[in-house]
């Protein structure tokens, strides 16, 4: 007599079991990261670059024509990202110039090129894996776990993601490795032409993610080195790399490589004025700096602690100095290990020819900025380290036959995510506020930006003795820092120090000599003292530099009208208020003078243009009723 038949799970759950338990590891590193980084939600704008770029910036507010035309035309401190651009006036329409949202967004993007970094690695892992190994694996699973949690939340990742100005990295990577992906699908089924669709996806999303920021034009060599290891499609000795069938793979990577040129084209001619010419940086130097640079990140990798918003280039580069040749002796051996086990661990020599690779449009080689190195230029070069350390646990897994070992095995790891965590989170709140940011800054990496950036916010609250401070050791750190001096002159002449403030406009104008805002304010500190010719003189100078310099015509005007000059003071009013129709003070003055002419009503229309603009403007108001007194029409 037969027993019972054994109760089986109905066969419509399995699939979903099986998509559920797919999804569970993803969404702890979604969940980790995201926890991670919870503090960015308290911060604010900063003024590195934050301010040019969002809150000064009116013309990303919205996606309207207007607001389109000016994204997909503008190159704007010498990046062309229209789709970077766009994702800003998607912020805008929800959230206005609210920081909250356009933290959030970036975190979100963040969150997800975390997750995209466990399904790539864990393909990945399965492609180098020898014998069949699988990508639903336990072993090849917690492999991808650990390089995502590696890559989503080392502290090098918090520049990239708590600045608001820098969501170019997240998007540009989420593209990036949207591309990746796709492309293994193409490349690692048994007969790629099957998988074109794959091929033109990844071809599509490698477009965006250029159009997000230039960096991702080392795309294509990436795919080339993926091609080699894991998928081994370039089979046989050198010598048969060229011929059929491994030429197919040249071919196939002219598209991509055509984005490439054309995105590297128009990046050079964004940032045609920011890069460092050959006298400031010759060839020697450039190598110097960027073997530094490579060696540099790889140190930060493994001891992610005094991190800086800004580690400054000092010049001249001293090519002998222990810490370059110390950086090339490092690189030296680590290329002579990744060559010399490439036999039988190939995967060291890919990842390190990758991360080189994606370091090349932030090298030496085209250095531009104050920075000899910044954090947020390993978002995506630092990937291939975290692929090797996911391979690492996935290896000491598969060797570890007994469940004690396995246990031990996902100890170090963890230990080690919580430590990054743990690092990352204090580091995310260094960026809440610009009094914050360069403080700290200053704590582990003292330069004359810092402390330039720091006497400029120090000036919005009226600190002046503690700004000038700050000027004063910018312009000993680099005494050629012509902005420090200028600022330092301000913060004299708001002091009564008008002698000393000269002396500082003057110096500044020696280092550069097209400063216009140092002969304009040198004309203020003139007029305050009743020199008007010698006043006017600087206006004008200043307005050669900078034609199109509102406050200069007003300020000149100011001097003219004091002089009685009342007709070429009109004038210079009015080109006041025709460069910047918003300017108040130039209504009011224009209105004075118009009165005094007994221009009336002209000179009443620009004092309620004053008071439309600023309606507390006291001054203007005064005007106004005297003025509608006297004619008896109040």
């Amino acid at each position: 007599m037969r027993g019972p038949k054994p109760r089986r799970r109905p066969r419509s759950l399995r699939p979903a079991s099986r998509a559920a338990d797919r999804w569970t590891l993803p969404l702890v590193v979604a969940a980790v990261t995201f926890l991670a980084f919870v503090p960015v939600f308290q911060n604010d704008f900063v003024d590195w670059d934050d301010v040019d770029n969002l809150t000064g910036n009116p013309f990303f507010r919205g996606l309207g024509w207007p607001q389109l035309r000016w994204m997909w035309t503008t190159t704007l401190m010498g990046h062309y990202i229209p789709l970077t651009w766009m994702t800003f006036g998607l912020d805008y329409l929800v959230w206005g110039l609210n920081p909250l949202g356009y933290h959030l967004t970036s975190l979100l993007l963040h969150v997800a090129n975390a997750c995209l970094v466990y399904f790539i690695v864990a393909r990945l892992l399965a492609l180098g894996a020898p014998g069949d190994a699988r990508e639903d694996s336990l072993g090849v699973r917690l492999g991808a776990v650990f390089a995502a949690l590696l890559f989503g939340v080392h502290p090098l990742r918090v520049e990239s993601v708590a600045w608001a100005t820098e969501r170019r990295d997240v998007l540009c990577a989420f593209f990036f490795l949207v591309s990746i992906l796709a492309y293994l699908r193409h490349a690692s089924g048994d007969d790629p032409a099957r998988h074109r669709g794959w091929y033109w996806t990844s071809l599509g999303f490698f477009g965006a993610a250029a159009l997000s920021k230039s960096m991702a034009v080392t795309l294509p060599a990436i795919l080339i080195v993926l091609d080699f290891y894991p998928l081994k499609r370039f089979d046989g000795p050198p010598s048969a790399w060229l011929r059929p069938p491994a030429a197919r793979l040249w071919v196939e990577k002219l598209p991509f490589l055509l984005v490439s040129a054309a995105v590297s084209a128009v990046a050079i001619f964004a940032n045609r004025g920011n890069l460092a010419s050959q006298t400031e940086l010759g060839v020697l130097e450039r190598v110097a700096v960027s073997v530094y640079q490579a060696a540099f990140y790889l140190w930060k990798s493994i001891a992610p602690v005094q991190l800086a918003a800004l580690y400054e280039l000092q010049t001249p580069v001293a090519v002998l100095s222990w810490p370059f040749a110390l950086s090339a002796v490092v690189l030296l051996v680590i290329t002579s290990v990744a060559l010399l086990t490439r036999a039988c661990w190939p995967g060291i020599l890919a990842a390190w020819l990758a991360s080189g690779i994606m370091l090349g449009p932030v090298s030496g080689a085209f250095h531009n900025g104050p920075q000899i190195a910044a954090d947020r230029y390993t978002y995506l070069p630092a990937l291939p380290w975290a692929v090797l350390g996911g391979a690492a646990l996935w290896l000491w897994w598969r060797a570890s036959r007994r469940r004690l070992a396995q246990t031990l095995a996902l100890c170090g790891p963890a230990v080690a995510v919580v430590t990054l965590g743990v690092l990352t989170t204090i580091q995310t709140q260094t960026w809440r506020d610009p009094e914050r940011l360069w403080t700290h800054a200053l704590a582990v990496a003292p330069s004359s930006v810092a402390h330039y950036n720091l006497g400029v916010h120090l000036d919005g609250q009226g600190r002046w003795d503690q700004a000038i401070g700050h000027y004063q050791e910018a312009v000993r750190i680099k005494p050629d820092h012509a902005d420090a001096l200028y600022n330092w002159g301000v913060d004299l002449a708001r002091q009564g120090k008008w002698g000393d403030a000269i002396g500082r406009y003057e110096e500044a104008l020696r280092i550069k000599p097209q400063h216009a805002e140092a002969h304009y304010n040198w004309g203020l500190v003139l007029a305050r003292q009743g020199r008007w010719s010698e006043a006017i003189a600087h206006y004008e100078l200043a307005l050669t530099l900078k034609p199109e310099f509102a406050a200069a015509h007003n300020n000149w005007g100011n001097a003219l009208a004091r002089q009685s000059r009342w007709s070429e003071a009109i004038g210079h009013y009015r080109e006041a208020v025709r460069i910047k129709p918003d300017h108040a003070e130039a209504h009011n003055n224009l209105g004075s003078v118009l009165a005094q002419q007994e221009l009336w009503d002209e000179a009443i229309s620009h004092y309620r243009q004053a008071l439309q603009i600023r309606p507390d403007f006291a001054e203007a108001r005064a005007n106004l009723d005297r003025l509608m007194a006297h004619r008896g029409t109040r």
